[in-house]
C-alpha cells in the first residue's frame, strides 16, 4: 500500500505524519507527503520529531505532482484546505481525511507554542498508528 499524505504547504502535518508512518511501518509500505503547495519544512515540526526520536529533517517539502496521485493506494488529507482542493483522484485510490488543527498557526509564548505542536505530533502518531493497524487488517484477511 502507497500511502501519500497531502496538506497544504506540505510543512508541517503531513510532515509529521510521514515520519511516523516511515518509523511505525518499518519499511512495509512506501510512503510519501505533499502539499497543495511546497511552503518549505517547519523547524518547530521538525523539532519536536526529534523530541519523539524521529528525524523528519531529510524529507523535503514537496507539491503534489500526477505522478504522486498515480502511484498512491490510499490518499489521507490532513487539514480541511487539502481536502478541499484535492484534485480529483485517480479510480482505486481510497481517500481519508484527518481534520488537523494546524500547530503553525499556535500563537503564545515558545513554550506555549511547542506545547501545541508536541499535541499535534502525539495526536497524529497516534492516528497514523491506527490507519497502519487497519491496512494489515486488511491486507492479513
Amino acid at each position: 500500500m502507497n500511502i501519500l499524505f497531502l496538506c497544504t504547504g506540505n510543512s508541517c502535518r503531513s510532515q509529521i505524519a510521514e515520519g511516523w508512518a516511515h518509523q511505525l511501518a518499518a519499511d512495509k509500505h512506501p510512503i510519501q507527503s505533499a502539499g497543495i503547495e511546497s511552503h518549505g519544512k517547519n523547524p518547530r515540526a521538525i523539532a519536536v520529531m526529534q523530541e519523539a526520536g524521529v528525524d523528519i529533517s531529510a524529507q523535503e517539502s514537496t507539491k503534489l505532482t500526477d505522478e504522486m496521485l498515480a502511484s498512491a493506494d490510499i490518499l489521507v488529507t490532513v487539514c480541511g484546505h487539502a481536502d478541499e482542493h484535492c484534485p480529483v483522484l485517480p479510480a482505486g485510490i481510497r481517500k481519508e481525511h484527518w481534520p488537523l488543527s494546524d500547530p503553525a498557526k499556535a500563537t503564545g509564548s515558545e513554550e506555549e507554542i511547542m506545547a501545541v505542536f508536541r499535541a499535534s505530533r502525539d495526536d497524529i502518531r497516534q492516528r497514523v498508528t491506527d490507519l497502519l493497524e487497519r491496512l494489515s487488517a486488511e491486507q492479513a484477511s
